[in-house]
């Protein structure tokens, strides 16, 4: 038996990762665990929250899925593409899948010509139909400052462990995202010590890439990854 755990990003939900995992479950007898992490889901309450209690939440999912398949494949978005790159590092899983993974954060350029198209539906009296906008408004009134400390320091505590992920690792990044930049992805695939891995970029694609247009084409490709012999 075959199982797939999809970890979701900071602030995020499992929506985040759905299509993927719908897609996968469509495709194949696959079982797919797409855990919540502790303070988000569709009503965040981030407050008291410390980074290793969302790190603890998918490794019990993880330890879980092992006890009852005997073959785990790990997808983590964004955030949870460091929680992923570490249960990598720990647990024997069969290979990993990192999608717009958050090694690096705020791509300044990218952030800055989606500011000018807010700023251009503002002055068209567009703004609240602006999606970008809708999203980073969101983000911004639910997110204490020390939840975004916490999750920086997640980044730090994996980043330096990144170097000791050795299964085959396919790297996924949107060519238009604004919160991760493509040196993220550079960066991970650089670094990492796999003999197998890949790197795409998603034309188009902004953060969220489980919902960019060539959201089937990205699936098919990471199903081939994980279905091709090593």
């Amino acid at each position: 038996m075959t199982a797939c755990l999809c970890i979701h990003g900071f602030t995020g939900s499992p929506m985040e990762v759905e299509p993927l995992a719908e897609y996968i479950q469509k495709h194949t007898n696959w079982e797919c665990a797409i855990p919540t992490l502790p303070g988000h889901g569709s009503e965040l309450s981030l407050k008291g929250i410390m980074y290793n209690e969302w790190i603890q939440h998918a490794e019990e999912v993880l330890k879980d899925l092992l006890k009852r398949h005997e073959i785990v494949y790990v997808v983590g978005f964004s955030m949870g593409g460091l929680i992923a790159s570490y249960l990598a590092t720990k647990y024997p899983i069969k290979k990993l899948i990192l999608l717009s993974a958050a090694a690096y954060y705020v791509n300044f350029a990218q952030l800055h010509q989606d500011i000018r198209i807010i700023c251009a539906d503002f002055f068209k009296g567009r703004i609240r139909e602006n999606e970008q906008y809708n999203r980073y408004m969101n983000k911004i009134k639910s997110t204490p400052l020390a939840a975004t400390i916490q999750f920086r320091k997640l980044v730090q505590y994996v980043k330096p462990l990144l170097a000791n992920i050795h299964v085959p690792t396919l790297i996924a990044q949107g060519e238009k995202d604004g919160i991760v930049p493509l040196k993220s992805a550079s960066y991970i695939y650089n670094t990492i010590r796999a003999e197998n891995k890949k790197m795409i970029c998603v034309e188009e694609s902004k953060h969220l890439i489980c919902h960019c247009e060539k959201r089937e084409t990205l699936f098919q490709e990471i199903i081939t990854f994980l279905e091709e012999t090593s």
